[in-house]
């Protein structure tokens, strides 16, 4: 099989983050691009806005010999179109999965994949039966720093779990994104599910179902949504294990993304110190990780799995993103709850 084709529908942050990842493989090219947004749909990216990185957004991308639509679904039915890479706003998240698995593609969606637990079952069931593959942008189980971290604790060198604890701060994103709809709780569902989303999945990745989840959040920027959230993953063991993400800070606030897992022979850190392992033994190691993002990585990956036909399960199974899933919405219910535990139903 020849280079991958790809069609990436919507063109904000992760959107034009992904084009370049694509048009910079030797085994994928864009072919295809949907937006609503006319001025992206000529290249021009000049207004999109990230928390993370440093991209230079003020020259148009070059869309030459790439095939342009207003409709996601017209993209959908693009026959050069191998993979369908969904960066359009959550709440279409699901009908475009569901209409891509019908029309035999290859799909790859960002998160949130869904917004609530109603389209999250409506995409399992096309998973079901579908026969090409779906990932979604799950990053940081890729990330090289989580990963290293996540392959170390599965292998037991670092010996027992004894507390957690993962952040992920952003300064204020209100008035960066096509007609503001982070700040629109209803399709949002703000940075507990933006965001904090990540980190929840870490949790469940790492450790496994939490039993239930006790979570206090407040509203700063947005209308009506979750802004800064604080949880307690609850396993009903002897640890603990928490997270913390936000979008509620000033402009000039840095981003933060870092953890710190202290288990029976090390602590684990990533945090403003760089990446070590500080041992009990007074050792401090600063692992060699490779110095890329957990988007390069989970991209490539499912390019290569589409190019060779095999299944792409390395990050990531359907069912293990999806109790993540269930783990945020269950802290929705608990900050609803004014911070009452909430047992989650897998």
């Amino acid at each position: 099989m020849g280079k991958i084709g790809v069609g990436v529908i919507g063109l904000g942050f992760m959107g034009s983050t992904h084009f370049r990842i694509y048009q910079a493989m030797e085994n994928a090219h864009v072919v295809a691009l949907a937006d609503v947004d006319a001025a992206k749909r000529k290249g021009d990216i000049s207004k999109v806005v990230g928390n993370i990185g440093s991209t230079d957004n003020s020259k148009p991308l070059d869309l030459t010999g790439i095939n342009v639509y207003e409709s996601g679904m017209d993209l959908i039915n693009d026959p050069a179109v191998d993979i369908v890479d969904i960066c359009c706003p959550t709440p279409y998240h699901a009908d475009y999965i569901v209409a891509a698995l019908a029309a035999g593609k290859h799909v790859f969606a960002e998160k949130p994949f869904a917004r609530n637990l109603e389209q999250a079952e409506k995409i399992k069931a096309a998973a079901a039966n579908a026969k090409s593959f779906l990932n979604f942008g799950m990053c940081v189980r890729a990330w090289p720093e989580y990963r290293y971290a996540y392959e170390q604790f599965k292998a037991g060198t670092f010996g027992k779990l004894r507390s957690a604890t993962f952040r992920r701060l952003s300064p204020d994103i209100n008035g960066d994104a096509w007609e503001n709809w982070f700040m629109d709780g209803k399709r949002s569902g703000g940075a507990l599910l933006d965001m904090h989303l990540h980190d929840t999945d870490e949790v469940v990745y790492f450790f496994g179902r939490p039993k239930a989840v006790s979570s206090t959040g407040v509203n700063i920027v947005s209308n009506g949504a979750v802004d800064h959230v604080i949880t307690i993953y609850h396993f009903d063991n002897d640890t603990l294990v928490e997270a913390e993400g936000s979008w509620g800070a000033t402009r000039q606030t840095p981003f933060e993304m870092s953890f710190q897992i202290i288990c029976e022979k090390a602590v684990v850190r990533w945090m403003s110190e760089g990446f070590k392992i500080y041992w009990r033994d007074g050792r401090v190691e600063t692992p060699q990780v490779e110095a890329t993002t957990g988007w390069h990585k989970e991209l490539q990956y499912f390019v290569d799995c589409v190019q060779k036909g095999v299944k792409p399960d390395k990050y990531q199974t359907f069912d293990s993103v999806l109790d993540g899933f269930k783990v945020v919405m269950a802290e929705q219910q608990s900050v609803d709850a004014g911070g009452k535990r909430i047992e989650i139903q897998y």
